[in-house]
């Protein structure tokens, strides 16, 4: 783990300002993004136990592993959303905001006194954007929305299995990471758009509609075949050999996108000759021939063992990967090489490895993310660097419990 000295550079969107009503994992994924390119992120936490994340077992001296893992580089503060004073305060926060990122059900920031036409009226220029489930219109619009239902309905949980079993979750929750992609996208979209108009817009993000853009060429063979496609593990449905391969002491990956890799990959298991078979001299023969071609491949794969065939793989530049769990892709030379993995510094766990930013701007040392603010840990100085507030009308709002 390396950390970086400390430089002025924040990121492109230093000086942006993003007041984050989120919670759980869409909306703090989405803040997080905009965090990692520079802005600075207000995360504004009911009082009590903030966030959900924060419960969520397991726990090092009572922070929770979930909320570390998407809140780095924002900061904390405690606002009551349910008092006339704290809505107050919040509008005030907004005026002297860029973008508004909040994942409540729609309808709850318009009951609460904080939606898109109220903050608008106070500040033109702001950018507002609402991540949900299933967007702000529709006949599901008012329910609530979880990982797995987002994989079910999007069609990506259909797809992700092995053949002829049951659906299998993504391991990945991306049904709610997609927020944290396209969330981002469209307020950068947005952010340029403000350069020529002067005019800030309401972002109607939803989860669904993301993750169904996320099908890609599934879809598109959907509407061509008029069929759904089928799980095939980790397999390719039209592309063979690609996938796992058995070897003595676990299994490898090997991905043959076209003929040319075919080449290589027969010449890697000593028979060049399949090269020009006509059983298997193009895409469509060896998809059709699937089991064939993979009996082939695994033979030989199986006498093996897993770093000598990423090795000869990797010496006819076949691609191929050994399958690594969490802890050694975040070790791998590769990884250290790009600091994906950095120490920095917590308020009550002190050094922690986090995940680092995987934006990359060459000619440029960002400093390491700030660490996860522990609840409310920048409420006096949000208050008093953003609003000019004293101590002492600080310290009033805390007397009322308007903020803590």
């Amino acid at each position: 783990m390396q950390q970086n000295e400390k430089t002025s550079w924040a990121g492109p969107l230093q000086g942006v300002r993003v007041l984050d009503f989120t919670r759980v994992l869409a909306g703090p994924a989405a803040a997080l993004a905009l965090a990692d390119l520079g802005a600075e992120v207000i995360k504004l936490e009911p009082p009590g136990s903030g966030d959900e994340t924060r419960t969520f077992p397991p726990f090092r001296d009572g922070e929770s592993h979930y909320y570390i893992a998407i809140n780095r580089g924002k900061k904390s503060i405690v606002v009551d959303l349910k008092s006339e004073a704290g809505v107050a305060l919040v509008k005030d926060l907004a005026a002297k905001c860029d973008i508004v990122v909040e994942n409540y059900r729609p309808g709850v920031m318009k009951r609460l006194g904080l939606d898109y036409e109220t903050l608008s009226a106070i500040n033109p220029r702001l950018i507002y954007c609402s991540i949900s489930g299933f967007g702000m219109n529709g006949p599901l619009c008012d329910r609530p929305s979880f990982d797995i239902v987002l994989q079910a309905l999007s069609g990506a949980l259909s797809v992700n299995g092995e053949p002829d079993g049951l659906p299998t979750k993504l391991g990945i929750p991306l049904g709610d990471l997609v927020g944290g992609i396209n969330g981002p996208i469209a307020i950068l979209g947005a952010l340029y758009e403000r350069t020529i108009t002067g005019k800030g817009r309401l972002i109607d993000i939803s989860l669904l509609d993301g993750l169904m853009g996320m099908l890609g060429y599934l879809a598109q063979l959907a509407f061509f075949n008029g069929e759904d496609p089928k799980p095939v593990g980790s397999q390719h449905p039209n592309l063979v050999p690609y996938g796992l391969f058995p070897a003595k002491d676990g299994s490898i990956i090997i991905a043959c996108l076209t003929n040319a890799f075919w080449g290589r990959v027969c010449t890697a298991i000593d028979r060049p000759e399949l090269a020009e078979d006509p059983r298997y001299d193009t895409l469509e023969k060896r998809r059709d021939s699937r089991e064939e071609v993979n009996a082939i491949i695994s033979e030989f794969t199986s006498e093996r063992n897993v770093q000598d065939l990423v090795d000869l793989m990797t010496e006819h530049q076949v691609p191929n990967a050994p399958i690594l769990g969490i802890t050694d892709a975040l070790s791998q030379p590769q990884a250290v090489a790009r600091e994906m993995v950095v120490e920095t510094e917590h308020k009550t766990l002190g050094k922690i490895p986090i995940v680092n930013r995987p934006f990359k701007f060459p000619g440029e040392q960002q400093p390491v993310p700030t660490a996860p603010p522990v609840l409310g840990q920048d409420t006096d100085d949000v208050l008093a660097e953003v609003l000019g507030l004293t101590p002492e009308q600080i310290e009033k709002l805390r007397a009322d419990k308007v903020v803590s």
